[in-house]
């Protein structure tokens, strides 16, 4: 069987498993996170009524404002660099936009990925930008 094909079945079903614990409302939204190999999205999502409240993506943040910018070569922190810096901003970015919004509190669907690395990020930077878990 192809590898790639295993792989995205293992994902999908460790994706089912998270989904049947976690489930967000209109004062708690779940927090669904999607990773590429080119990108990362990132949305705030009210289940009981189907709406997406907020949404970031890594591609949004670099069109949006030039000066945030992230290339491999560039680094947000000391240990930050490349992929996972621009996870990090994605995460800031979308806990600004749901502050705005009024929203403080979150669930976390990691979507099926193991919590390291951009996934990790995501959630470090969602929490540095003032949500709760």
């Amino acid at each position: 069987m192809n590898k790639n094909k295993v792989k995205t079945e293992k994902r999908n079903r460790r994706r089912s498993k998270v989904r049947a614990r976690v489930s967000g409302v209109e004062k708690r939204p779940r927090l669904s996170v999607y990773r590429s190999l080119r990108g990362i999205q990132v949305q705030l999502i009210d289940d009981t009524s189907g709406r997406t409240l907020v949404s970031a993506s890594s591609e949004k943040l670099e069109t949006s404002n030039p000066s945030t910018k992230l290339g491999a070569g560039k680094k947000l922190d000391d240990e930050k660099s490349g992929k996972i810096a621009k996870a990090f901003a994605v995460g800031e970015l979308v806990a600004k936009k749901a502050l705005d919004k009024g929203i403080k509190r979150v669930v976390f669907d990691r979507g099926g990925y193991k919590y390291h690395g951009r996934v990790k990020a995501i959630a470090d930077g969602a929490r540095k930008g003032g949500l709760k878990f």
